[in-house]
C-alpha cells in the first residue's frame, strides 16, 4: 500500500473540507482572547452546542478512509469489512481529540507526526487489536494527514499568528521539509496531475461560474454570478410513479442520469452549477460522492463538429486554454474520479445521434466507475435510448410559482431594478394567465423580466410577441440608449438585421446544425447582401457587426458562431421558412424533434392560409361526417402510434394517427391568432382521441406536448376508472395554472387513494394558499394519506387547518420549524423523505409529539442512532426512493 499516494491524494483535493467539519469556526470577538485555547474547545462534536453527532463523526471517518483508498489499485485495496473497521478505529481516534490535555499552541509545537502519535496513544490499545497490519498503516496515514489540516486550522486564527509567530515559523519549516521528502518519494506524474487539476479548477470556474442576464445594459454587469443565479428546480422520475427530486440532488445515489427538459428549462445551467460546485468543494451532503471528482463539461453542439473526442481530446474539443499532462484524462477516468456532464443530445444532427450513443457506450464500457449526466430535449430520443447502459431517466418540471417568484426577485436584485418593479411583474404573472404560461422556464422568465424593465411594465401577451419585443430590445434600443454608434460607423437597422439573422438561422435549421462555421456564415451573408443596397459593407464586416452588436449571436470558437439560445434560432428560422413558403419541407420534417419549435413559430408567423397549410400537413383533416362518426357515443377510441412509418390502420380498421404530429398540431393552435374553425375542430377532435390518457407515461407526454390549454379538454372524474383518473390528475398537476386547480378540485374527494395522494404531494407546484383552500383543505384524512409539506409555508397552512395526523416532509427543515408549525396533539405519522441524516442531529425533538407512533425514513447510509428516538415510536424504512408515493403497503421495516 503506497501511503505517499494516499497523503498526496487527500491533501490535494478531498480531505480539507471534511476535516473542517470537525472544528468550529472562530467566532466574532475571538481576537481579544489572549490565552491559548484547549484543543477540546475547537471540536464540533463536544460541548453544549454540538453540530456533529457521534454518528456523523463515524460517517466522516468512513468518507476519509474511502477517499484514501479510492486511487489505489484494486490489488492494494483492503477488503470491505477491513475498510469499515479502519473507519471505526479512525472515528474513535478523532473522538479522542477532546481528551488531550494540551492547548492549541502546544499541539502545533508538536508537529503533525508527534501530534498524531499523541492522539493515537489516547485511544485504548484494544481499538487496534483486531486490525491487520495494513489496516493500522492505513489508519495512521489518514490520521497523520488529518492532523496536518487540524494544526493548520489552529495557525489560521487571528490571535494565534501574533502570539506564536516563532513557533509557527518553525512548524512551517518542518512541514516544508516533510513535504519535500514526501514529494521525492511520490512519482512525478502525481505531482503534475495535482498541480494541473488546481489550474484546471480555476479555469473551469472562470468559464462556467457566470451566466448572462438577458436585457441588462452593458453599462451594468451583464454577467450573473452562478451561485447567486442558480435556483434548484425540480425533476421527476420517468420510470414508475413520478417522484419529485430537486435538480441539485439528481446525482445523489445515481451514477448515470439522462435528463430531459424543454428549451430554456435550465439543463445547461444545472451542468454549470454541478461543475463549479464540484471543483469548489461546495456541495450538499447528499452529493458527497462528487467530492474530489474532476468535471468534464462537454456540449455536444460543439464537440460534434468533428469526430467525437477521446478522453485525451476532451479539453481541446471545447477550446479549453490549458494543456494537460500526457495521459491525465485517462488516469482520472480510470481511477473513477470523473464527472462527465454531456449537454444537448438534441443539438446533435439527427443522423449523428446513434453515433453519439455508440460513442457514449464505448466510453462507459472503458471507464465504468465515473458519474455521467446527459441532457436532451424531451422528444429528441426514445425513452429507452440509454437503457442498455442503465441510465436513470428524469424530466425537468416547469417552474413552480415559488421558483418564478425566487427567479424574478433575484433577477431584479442583480439588475438593481428595485423591489417595486419585481412586485409589479409578480402581480402581472399571477393575475394574467397568458403571462403565467410564458414564465415556465428560466429563459422565458428572464426575458419577461428584461422586457418588463425595458418597457416600464408593458408586456406582450403571447410567445411570438415576446420574441418580437426581445429582438427589438436586443437589436435596436440597447445600442441607441447607450450611444454605441459614432459618426461614420456602420449602422444596420433592426429589420435588415432580422433579415440577415433569418438567413443564418434558416441555413442552420435546414442543415440540422446548432453551430455554423464562419466561412459558411460569410457565404450566406454574401449571397444576400447584393439585394440590400443600403448596406455598404462586405460580408465579413457585416458578420462582425452582428456578432458584436446584435446581442443574438455569439462566437464559441474562433471559427464558429451560433445563437445565444436555440429558441432565437428557431424563431428566426421559422420566419424565413414562412417567407420562403418552404412548407413541404416543414411537413417532411415534422417527425424531427428539433423542428417542433420551428413549426410552432411558423404557425405564429404565418398568415391564415399559410397556417392552415402547415397544420394540414401535420394531421389529416376530418370531414363533418367523419367528425360526427369519431365523436359519436360508443365509438372506439382513436389509435395513435409513435413511429412515422406505422401502418395507417390497425387490424380492426381503426385509423392509426401519428401521436407526435397530433400533439404538435394541438400545441400550434396556442400560437395561432386565427385558424379556420373547421380545421381547428378537426385538430381538437383528434386530440380528444387521446383522452383520457391510459397510463402515467401518456399522461406526462400529453402535458409535455399538449400545452397549458389541454387542461380544458380533460374529462371529469365521472366514468373514469382508477388508472384513468390518476393519469388525468397527473396531466393537470403538470399544467400549473388556476384552470388546473379548478380541474383538480373535481377530484379532491375521489375514492382512489392513488388520486388523492397525487393531489397531496403536488401542492408545492402551485400557489400555496390557493391550492390549500381549493384542494388540501378538502382532502379527507381517511385511509393512509400523507399530506406533503415542502416548506414552512405549507406547514403553517396545515396548522391553520387544524393540523393533520399524517405529514410527509419534502426536503429538509430544522427541527424547530417542525416543532413550532406542526400541532403536537394531532401528529401520529411523520415521513421524512430525504436529507434528515445531514440536518437532524439526533431525534430527541420527536418527544415533543406525544401521539407520534410511526416515523418513516429513507434508507440511511449508516445505522440509525436509534437511542435518540423515543421508544414508543415505530421506525419504518423506505426501501427505495420510488416507494415514496406508493404508501406504507410497499414499505418494509
Amino acid at each position: 500500500m503506497d501511503l505517499s499516494v494516499i497523503g498526496t491524494r487527500l491533501g490535494a483535493a478531498a480531505l480539507k473540507p471534511l476535516v473542517q467539519k470537525l472544528l468550529v469556526a472562530e467566532g466574532a470577538g475571538a481576537g481579544i482572547v489572549e490565552r491559548p485555547v484547549r484543543v477540546s474547545g475547537w471540536l464540533s462534536y463536544r460541548g453544549e452546542k454540538k453540530s456533529l453527532s457521534e454518528q456523523d463523526l463515524l460517517k466522516l471517518a468512513t468518507e476519509l478512509v474511502r477517499r484514501a483508498v479510492e486511487p489505489l489499485p484494486a490489488s492494494d485495496r483492503p477488503a470491505a469489512d477491513e475498510e469499515a473497521a479502519t473507519a471505526h478505529a479512525l472515528a474513535l481516534t478523532l473522538h479522542a481529540l477532546g481528551d488531550l490535555d494540551m492547548d492549541d499552541v502546544q499541539a502545533v509545537e508538536l508537529g503533525e507526526e508527534r501530534f498524531a502519535l499523541r492522539l493515537k496513544g489516547a485511544v485504548s490499545a484494544s481499538t487496534f487489536l483486531f486490525l491487520s497490519e495494513g489496516a493500522v498503516a492505513l489508519h495512521d496515514a489518514v490520521l497523520r494527514v488529518a492532523c496536518r489540516h487540524i494544526l493548520h486550522f489552529f495557525t489560521q486564527r487571528s490571535t494565534f499568528v501574533a502570539r506564536t509567530l516563532v513557533e509557527q515559523t518553525r512548524r512551517q519549516g518542518r512541514m516544508q521539509s516533510d513535504v519535500s521528502a514526501l514529494l521525492q518519494r511520490v512519482p512525478s506524474v502525481v505531482v503534475q496531475d495535482a498541480e494541473f487539476e488546481a489550474r484546471y479548477a480555476e479555469q473551469l470556474v472562470r468559464r462556467h461560474g457566470e451566466l448572462t442576464i438577458y436585457g441588462l445594459d452593458l453599462g451594468q454587469a451583464r454577467e450573473w454570478q452562478l451561485d447567486a443565479a442558480y435556483i434548484s428546480l425540480e425533476a421527476e422520475t420517468r420510470q414508475g410513479p413520478a417522484v419529485p427530486i430537486p435538480t441539485q440532488r439528481i446525482l445523489a445515489g445515481r451514477d448515470r442520469v439522462l435528463l430531459r427538459g424543454l428549451a430554456g428549462s435550465g439543463k445547461t445551467t444545472l451542468l454549470q452549477w454541478l461543475a463549479v460546485s464540484t471543483v469548489r468543494q461546495e456541495l450538499p451532503d447528499e452529493l458527497g460522492g462528487l467530492r474530489g471528482r474532476v468535471p468534464f463539461v462537454l456540449p455536444l453542439r460543439t464537440i460534434a463538429r468533428q469526430t467525437l473526442p477521446r478522453p485525451a481530446e476532451f479539453l481541446s474539443s471545447v477550446g479549453f486554454p490549458l494543456t494537460e499532462p500526457e495521459g491525465w484524462a485517462e488516469r482520472v477516468l480510470s481511477a473513477g474520479r470523473g464527472l462527465l456532464l454531456i449537454d444537448g443530445v438534441d443539438e446533435v444532427p439527427h443522423h449523428m445521434r446513434e453515433i453519439a450513443r455508440q460513442w457514449l457506450h464505448r466510453l462507459i464500457a472503458a471507464f465504468p466507475k465515473n458519474l455521467w449526466l446527459v441532457t436532451t430535449r424531451p422528444s429528441a430520443v426514445q425513452d429507452d435510448w440509454l437503457q442498455a447502459d442503465t441510465f436513470a431517466e428524469l424530466s425537468l418540471m416547469p417552474m413552480s410559482e415559488e421558483d418564478i417568484t425566487a427567479f424574478i426577485r433575484r433577477w431584479h436584485a442583480a439588475a438593481v431594478a428595485g423591489d417595486e418593479s419585481a412586485d409589479a411583474l409578480l402581480t402581472a404573472v399571477r393575475t394574467k394567465p397568458d403571462l403565467g404560461h410564458l414564465a415556465v422556464n428560466p429563459l422565458m422568465c428572464g426575458l419577461l423580466c428584461a422586457l418588463h424593465r425595458e418597457r416600464r411594465g408593458f408586456l406582450p401577451e403571447d410567445r411570438k410577441e415576446l420574441y418580437d419585443a426581445a429582438l427589438a430590445m436586443l437589436l435596436e434600443r440597447r445600442d441607441l440608449e447607450r450611444g454605441m454608434h459614432q459618426r461614420g460607423d456602420l449602422r444596420i437597422g433592426r429589420e435588415p438585421q432580422i433579415a440577415l439573422l433569418q438567413r443564418l438561422a434558416h441555413w442552420m435549421v435546414r442543415n440540422d446544425r446548432s453551430e455554423m462555421d464562419r466561412d459558411d456564415a460569410r457565404a450566406v451573408l454574401a449571397a444576400h447582401l447584393p439585394s440590400m443596397t443600403h448596406i455598404d459593407a462586405d460580408a465579413e464586416t457585416v458578420l462582425r457587426y452582428l456578432l458584436d452588436r446584435s446581442g443574438v449571436l455569439r462566437q464559441p470558437t474562433a471559427d464558429t458562431m451560433d445563437f445565444i439560445h436555440r429558441t432565437f434560432q428557431d424563431y428566426l428560422a421559422a420566419k424565413a421558412i414562412v417567407e420562403a413558403r418552404d412548407f413541404p419541407w416543414l411537413q417532411d420534417n415534422a417527425e424531427n424533434s428539433q423542428w417542433e419549435d420551428v413549426i410552432r413559430m411558423a404557425v405564429a408567423h404565418g398568415r391564415p392560409d399559410e397556417r392552415a397549410r402547415i397544420l394540414r400537413g401535420l394531421v389529416p383533416v376530418l370531414t363533418d361526417e367523419q367528425l360526427h362518426e369519431e365523436t359519436s357515443p360508443g365509438r372506439p377510441q382513436l389509435r395513435f402510434h409513435r413511429a412515422r412509418m406505422s401502418p395507417p390502420s390497425d387490424k380492426n380498421g381503426r385509423r392509426r394517427l401519428p401521436l407526435r404530429r397530433v400533439l404538435l398540431a394541438r400545441s400550434c393552435l396556442d400560437h395561432a391568432p386565427e385558424v379556420d374553425s373547421a380545421l381547428q375542430e378537426s385538430i381538437m377532435s383528434l386530440t380528444r382521441g387521446l383522452l383520457p390518457p391510459n397510463n402515467l407515461t401518456a399522461a406526462r407526454r400529453l402535458a409535455e406536448y399538449g400545452g397549458p390549454n389541454v387542461v380544458s379538454m380533460l374529462p371529469g372524474p365521472e366514468h373514469l376508472d382508477e388508472g384513468q383518473a390518476e393519469a388525468c390528475v397527473v396531466t393537470a398537476t403538470r399544467l400549473v395554472s388556476n384552470a388546473a386547480i379548478a380541474y383538480l378540485a373535481l377530484f379532491r374527494t375521489h375514492p382512489s387513494m392513488l388520486v388523492r395522494r397525487q393531489l397531496a404531494w403536488s401542492w408545492h407546484r402551485f400557489d400555496c394558499s390557493t391550492y390549500a383552500e381549493e384542494i388540501i383543505s378538502h382532502l379527507p384524512e381517511d385511509g393512509e394519506l400523507y399530506f406533503t409539506a415542502a416548506s414552512v409555508e405549507h406547514l403553517s397552512a396545515l396548522r391553520a387547518m387544524g393540523g393533520r395526523a399524517r405529514i410527509q416532509i419534502l426536503g429538509t427543515h430544522h427541527p424547530r420549524d417542525l416543532a413550532s408549525h406542526i400541532p403536537a396533539e394531532r401528529l401520529t405519522h411523520l415521513w421524512l423523505r430525504e436529507g434528515y441524516t445531514s440536518v437532524f442531529h439526533g431525534m430527541n425533538w420527536l418527544a415533543r409529539f406525544p401521539h407520534l407512533h410511526t416515523l418513516v425514513l429513507p434508507k440511511p447510509p449508516h445505522p440509525l442512532d436509534a437511542h435518540t428516538i423515543p421508544g414508543s415510536v415505530k421506525i419504518v424504512i423506505a426501501e427505495r426512493r420510488e416507494s415514496l408515493l406508493l404508501g406504507p403497503g410497499t414499505i418494509t421495516e
